[in-house]
């Protein structure tokens, strides 16, 4: 751990105090003008903001997604407006009327930063911390792609990942997880600039929040750089400088006055969140000899500004550099831009119809966790960009594979590279990380842990379904069938709860092939998926053919009912290790003159997404239905409708062997029985 110390620098220019008072005008008449927001982080922090994106930050506005730029973080994200301003004045396709539309329906400046909505915004912040950990996982990413591409002088991969924070993502628990990883790791191309104003929503922190944050960061094995005039730019220039020169993380302390130039409101929790008011914007407009009218920015401060120029230099060194990367290492090139892409390899569905059809071949019975293992050895040997690991469960969840390396820090400053990841105890801070290595580009990152951690989790896996990437979220040990853990541990409304998130993918396979499926379809998918395992093992299904390609689409029939000789028909819908039960019950239910299709729903929410004809074969409209899962019972009300039966559980588990728990709550073939016959009355 170090602790960097620098001396006073020169005074600024009086042109880099008009480029900051242009961040403080457009964010105070934004917000103003919605009537709405976050005026004083902005105001207080656009003076670190002009030391980094003026004098460090490598981008080009001109193309927001150059593979080897510099990541920006906002992780206070209510500070919208001082990222709104930077990418508008230095160049990005953010024109002044969406400035002026700040906070408003369909806008490209919504009041929080939202990736794929605003161009440059990388991730999007909405509750503090977790930009913070999106990016520790960037800058892993870079990390991670430098050790894997670069070749000597042939250097590919070389960028900063800045994050600037305040004292709410400090205090959020994330951010312990997250820098605590980061120290261990030395990523040293992270420099987070943390915005000390000592002001939250409540007031003065000090009642609060006393931590000694310096000494905090310190014990992570960051590099510390304590005391920096805020509003001193050539002071937080001269920080960065020397955070570019570590071999570990950099925490940069910028003392700072929110809102910066309010008469009356800086320095207090007025200015937090909410308009400064007419009144004092005017005084602020003279106090900060700032004489435009709103939303006018002078010419010379646009130039002073203006980054497109040197953004596109910036660039095209980068792309001399590539084709001469490309000429000596050929195949290499072709795969890194592959990967940044996120494009999957071209023979990609020939590979993974490989690894099915081994699966089917195979007819295992064992845990699906075991099953995820299997198919990942098959899957990473198709995907290089595969980088997985666990919350300290990588014996439980499986989420090695034969040929996974774990990603170490290095000696020289140099991480060594790996494909397997050990989080540590940190279920949320990995799952944020997670979301900012797909950010990043360059893998296909998947964390492990127990399903009812994911309520550690969720918001991380909200952020992933928001933000539409590709982050797969590993969640073993199911149900009740995890056994003598007991209720703490046994997931009985998890399931349910993450497929009521949108745009999320949950998979819940019930033996080794539907498990190769679901994983060959979350690497598919331009979104983020949840793929649910057991600990105990699952029985091997037989199918035809069309059955197997019919996995893919979310729900299908295993077992069918014999038109000729059925009396009654009944329709068992089961998910995970209850298809095994429902084919149990099939003969049962014969032997008492009903006829039951067993449909076997691997994920609801893809089925949910096929075609009418699609779902009304699977389930015809006026046949009785049941569902059998072990979990909560009212999500299974849009499937079985009112007049169904549901054999679930609404109660939390106990502890004891796997086998008596299922008897115990009626997971029983005579139950089901039972069930159906209530069903048809």
């Amino acid at each position: 751990m170090t602790t960097t110390s620098l001396s006073p620098s020169a005074p600024q220019s009086t042109t880099s105090t008009r480029m900051a008072n242009a961040i403080r005008a457009l964010s105070m008449d934004a917000v103003q003008k919605a009537n709405s927001g976050h005026p004083g982080a902005p105001m207080g922090m656009a003076d670190i903001a002009v030391a980094l994106w003026n004098r460090h930050l490598r981008h080009n506005p001109t193309n927001p997604h150059w593979p080897d730029r510099d990541r920006f973080v906002l992780s206070n994200g209510h500070g919208s407006m001082l990222l709104y301003s930077l990418l508008h004045l230095t160049g990005y396709d953010l024109p002044i009327e969406e400035i002026k539309q700040f906070r408003q329906m369909h806008s490209k400046t919504p009041g929080h930063p939202e990736y794929g909505i605003t161009p440059g915004v990388e991730t999007t912040t909405g509750p503090l911390g977790q930009g913070l950990a999106n990016a520790v996982g960037m800058a892993l990413a870079e990390a991670l792609l430098a050790a894997e591409f670069n070749d000597g002088d042939d250097t590919i991969v070389d960028h900063h990942t800045y994050v600037f924070l305040g004292d709410g993502c400090l205090m959020e628990g994330i951010s312990h997880e997250a820098c605590s990883l980061a120290g261990t790791l030395k990523l040293n191309k992270l420099i987070a600039l943390y915005d000390d104003n000592g002001i939250s929503i409540d007031g003065h922190v000090e009642n609060w929040f006393a931590d000694n944050t310096p000494k905090r960061f310190e014990a992570y094995g960051w590099n510390v750089i304590p005391a920096i005039d805020g509003h001193n730019i050539d002071a937080v220039d001269a920080a960065i400088a020397a955070a570019k020169r570590s071999d570990r993380p950099t925490l940069i302390c910028c003392k700072t006055i929110i809102g910066k130039g309010a008469p009356t409101k800086a320095n207090s929790h007025d200015a937090h969140g909410a308009p400064l008011g007419a009144q004092e914007i005017a005084a602020t407009r003279a106090a900060i000899g700032w004489e435009y009218e709103p939303f006018v920015i002078p010419q010379d401060v646009y130039d002073a500004w203006d980054a497109k120029a040197s953004g596109a230099k910036l660039e095209q060194e980068w792309t001399a550099r590539f084709a001469t990367y490309a000429g000596k290492h050929p195949q290499r090139a072709i795969e890194f831009e592959r990967r940044m892409k996120s494009e999957l390899p071209r023979d990609f569905a020939e590979k993974a119809k490989a690894l099915i059809d081994a699966t089917v071949a195979k007819g295992e019975t064992i845990a699906t966790r075991k099953a995820s293992q299997n198919a990942l050895d098959g899957l990473a040997a198709a995907l290089p960009e595969l980088l997985g690991g666990s919350a300290d469960l990588t014996g439980s969840n499986l989420t090695n594979w034969k040929a996974s390396k774990a990603v170490r820090a290095g000696q020289d400053g140099a991480i060594q590279w790996g494909n397997h990841v050990n989080w540590g105890v940190r279920e949320f801070g990995m799952s944020a990380a997670l979301n900012g290595i797909a950010l990043h580009g360059g893998y296909l990152p998947f964390g492990g842990t127990f399903l009812t951690f994911s309520d550690y989790s969720r918001n991380a896996l909200r952020m992933a379904a928001l933000m539409k990437i590709r982050s797969v979220f590993v969640f073993t040990h199911d149900s009740i069938g995890l056994g003598e853990d007991g209720p703490t541990h046994q997931s009985i409304e998890h399931v349910a709860s993450l497929r009521l998130i949108p745009h999320f993918d949950v998979w819940r396979p019930a033996d080794t092939v539907e498990t190769s499926v679901t994983w060959v379809e979350a690497a598919k998918r331009v979104g983020p998926s949840a793929v649910i395992f057991t600990r105990q093992n699952l029985a091997y299904n037989e199918r035809t053919d069309a059955q197997v390609e019919a996995i893919a689409k979310g729900g299908y029939v295993l077992v069918d009912w014999d038109e000729e000789t059925v009396a009654r028909k009944l329709i068992l819908i089961a998910t995970g290790s209850e298809v095994e039960l429902a084919v149990k019950s099939v003969e049962a239910l014969k032997q008492v003159g009903i006829g039951a299709r067993v449909v076997s729903m691997p994920s609801t929410t893809v089925f949910d997404r096929q075609s009418d004809d699609w779902k009304e074969y699977v389930l015809p409209k006026g046949v009785a239905r049941v569902a059998i899962e072990a979990g909560v019972t009212s999500f299974w009300a849009k499937y079985v409708g009112l007049e169904g039966g549901v054999v679930g559980i609404d109660t939390f588990g106990e502890s004891a062997p796997a086998g008596e728990l299922f008897k115990h709550f009626g997971f029983t073939v005579d139950n089901v029985v039972a069930t159906a016959k209530r069903v048809l009355g």
